[in-house]
């Protein structure tokens, strides 16, 4: 048995295409390229395969993977061969290695994620700069997130699992680049700093003229 890891990136329309029916999209890659993922066993097998860490709908990336274990032996320059020629516009094979069959999942070591959020807005430097810093300064930073129990809203800080914030202007666009506890231990949505961030600056920009890209994944071992 080996463990692979196929490292991709998402972008264009298919960043629409949600979490599930990605996982059947790459079902359905390794079954037709014969790259076919190892099954588990007991009444209902399923195959050996999960993302590192799902993506939000909408959102583009330059680092997605997918680590998978097969009983067969293939290099990793033939994986990234056979899955680049069925995959659809948008999605992109970047890369592909091997793992330790006994190690623990990827998904496991993610300790944080690198996030370009893109406002359609005309920024002055100097005023964004400053607000960011103020934005961080705050003792807590209050954003709405809706409770796993009860459904409902409630107000909770996150300033704890906001690791670093950068403003930048990038050809006279605003663009904050925003590293983020992500992962099974901590995580932090950037919906949740992008709403506050908004509110705090005051800004004029409705949320579906806000582009995002998670740019990388920080992992526990290096």
């Amino acid at each position: 048995m080996n463990r692979y890891v196929v490292e991709f990136s998402k972008d264009g329309y298919i960043r629409y295409t949600s979490h599930l029916d990605l996982l059947r999209l790459f079902k359905r890659a390794f079954k037709k390229t014969g790259v076919e993922p190892d099954y588990s066993h007991g009444f209902n097998p399923h195959p050996k395969m999960s993302f590192t860490q799902p993506l939000s709908l909408g959102y583009s990336s330059k680092c997605e993977s997918i680590e998978f274990d097969t009983a067969g032996d293939f290099t990793t320059e033939e994986i990234v061969r056979k899955l680049s020629s069925v995959m659809p516009k948008g999605l992109t094979i970047t890369g592909c290695f091997t793992r330790d069959i006994k190690a623990k999942p990827l998904a496991a070591e993610v300790e944080a994620a690198v996030y370009a959020v893109h406002f359609s807005t005309t920024p002055y430097e100097d005023k964004f700069v400053k607000l960011t810093s103020d934005y961080l300064a705050q003792p807590q930073i209050i954003a709405a997130k809706r409770q796993k129990k009860t459904k409902k809203m409630a107000d909770v800080d996150i300033k704890a699992k906001i690791r670093g914030i950068e403003a930048l202007n990038d050809h006279g666009m605003l663009v904050l680049r925003m590293t983020l506890d992500c992962g099974s231990t901590s995580n932090l949505s950037p919906e949740q700093v992008i709403s506050s961030y908004i509110s705090f600056c005051g800004l004029d920009v409705k949320r579906w003229d806000v582009d995002v890209t998670r740019e990388k994944m920080i992992f526990i071992n290096k």
